[in-house]
């Protein structure tokens, strides 16, 4: 097996939602309401501002929370959110997180949540992030989904 393969590792889930893109978009920078409705990321803290670090708290179902301190990559309104975190020091496991909105046209939005994860320590959390991170992203498609079509 191709060792690069074994370093790399992405999930992705998406969600039609029934909601202008706006209000999808509203709730999902919403930080301060998070803990009020998100399963998965439970805070967000920070100046969210490219460029700007954060701190993150997720929550995967069935797994131990862990907090972490990204470096927003972008933030485009009604777009696209993404960041990029690391375990320890980069290149053992780092995260690039993405949030993407794409409004269908049809009175529908389509919200796509993937990470992409590289590093040497993919191999020991694979099973982690095929189940329970996953799992999480699905949990918190679902809220918002629930939130944003009240």
């Amino acid at each position: 097996m191709n060792q690069n393969y074994k370093k790399m590792k992405e999930i992705r889930t998406e969600i039609n939602i029934k909601a202008p893109i706006e209000k999808v978009w509203k709730i999902l920078t919403n930080f301060s309401d998070y803990p009020n409705w998100n399963p998965f990321l439970r805070w967000l803290h920070g100046n969210v501002a490219v460029g700007n670090k954060i701190a993150v708290r997720i929550t995967p179902p069935g797994a131990n929370g862990m907090t972490f301190k990204p470096n927003v990559l972008r933030f485009d309104k009604n777009r696209e959110f993404r960041w990029l975190g690391h375990l320890f020091i980069p290149g053992l496991f780092d995260g690039e997180h993405i949030f993407e909105l794409t409004d269908n046209g049809n009175g529908t939005i389509t919200f796509v949540q993937r990470e992409q994860f590289k590093g040497v320590f993919i191999p020991f959390f694979r099973k982690m992030l095929d189940v329970n991170t996953k799992q999480g992203f699905e949990a918190m498609n679902d809220k918002l989904k629930e939130k944003a079509e009240e």
